[in-house]
């Protein structure tokens, strides 16, 4: 069986620049992606826009050209599938890491057959498992924990739980096409963090009414026509409901970092790695975006983790 040099699991932006970037020093590498390129993105909701620009989007130097000052779902879309097109970048797809092991050098196995490879690479984002509410209802057909588009909430009754940029989102965009919506959040106030030009819009929906919100507070039960909360003074509510969407962020697949020996440490069960090589506490081991933050899935972008590639790279290199 072939040795590859890299074996990198996961063709999100990330991933596909660690591709490029392998390519570039002649290093022989695959990438691992249980979906189709950048899957993440392609499961974001129809019309979601970045915060950043296009520029802070980019990989490996090549541009990002888009018309609009904000890039969308379907701009990033185009962006990174079209450098793996183009740069016929060695991927297989819908194909699932099951396992990485370690003797000498690594075994790979997945839903399709196994690998060897002296390094590997873990870009795993963190957008395939929901942060559950662990409330009785929660698997009811009716709560969604991913967003796509407002069409199917007209006219639909609609609990939004959350205050990030997710939930603002959809709270605003279901209220649009004709849904009651109601917001259930934990804090005192929405999220800092919320686009800065969708903030005041979410306000001053809620602040005139159009919108109902209720800060401080929490959601107890799910029922098949009916949604309970408790509010900030304690008190319990039950009122009629359609949907629920649960916008209550998403985590990496820390079982699968167990698995691979990585260690996880704190409350936030961050990934242990070494910040100037990205190398895990297994040797050749490699971290690379957003997952390196385990809980804490605000510490890292794309924009801020692109050069993990370079740093990655560079210590194999610097290893022969």
């Amino acid at each position: 069986m072939e040795i590859l040099d890299v074996l990198i699991i996961g063709a999100g932006p990330i991933g596909l620049n660690c591709a490029l970037e392998a390519e570039k020093n002649q290093l022989d590498y695959v990438i691992i992606e249980k979906g189709t390129i950048v899957n993440s993105l392609y499961h974001y909701p129809l019309y979601m826009r970045f915060f950043s620009t296009a520029e802070k989007l980019e990989i490996a130097e090549i541009p990002f050209i888009t018309t609009s000052p904000k890039p969308g779902r379907q701009d990033a879309l185009e962006y990174y599938q079209g450098i793996a097109r183009h740069r016929n970048l060695k991927i297989n797809l819908y194909e699932k890491v099951l396992k990485v092991s370690k003797n000498k050098i690594f075994e790979i196995e997945t839903s399709k057959q196994k690998y060897l490879a002296k390094n590997v690479i873990i870009a795993t984002g963190f957008y395939d498992i929901p942060n559950l509410l662990n409330i009785k209802g929660e698997n009811l057909p009716k709560v969604k924990h991913y967003y796509k588009e407002p069409y199917p909430y007209a006219k639909q009754k609609v609990v939004v739980i959350g205050a990030s940029n997710s939930a603002v989102d959809a709270a605003l965009e279901t209220y649009r096409k004709g849904a009651e919506v109601t917001m259930i959040i934990k804090s005192s106030e929405i999220s800092k963090s919320v686009k800065y030009w969708v903030k005041p819009d979410i306000e001053n929906r809620i602040a005139e009414g159009s919108i109902k919100a209720y800060f401080k507070a929490e959601m107890m039960e799910i029922k098949e026509a009916s949604a309970i909360f408790k509010d900030g003074t304690g008190s319990i509510h039950e009122i009629e409901n359609d949907f629920v969407l649960a916008m209550t962020g998403y985590l990496p697949d820390f079982e699968f970092l167990k698995n691979s020996g990585i260690d996880l440490k704190g409350d936030n069960l961050r990934p242990v790695y070494n910040p100037e090589t990205m190398e895990t506490n297994i040797e050749n081991l490699y971290l690379a975006g957003v997952v390196c933050g385990g809980k804490d899935t605000r510490l890292w972008f794309i924009e801020n983790s692109r050069i993990h590639a370079e740093m990655i790279v560079k210590n194999i290199l610097n290893k022969r």
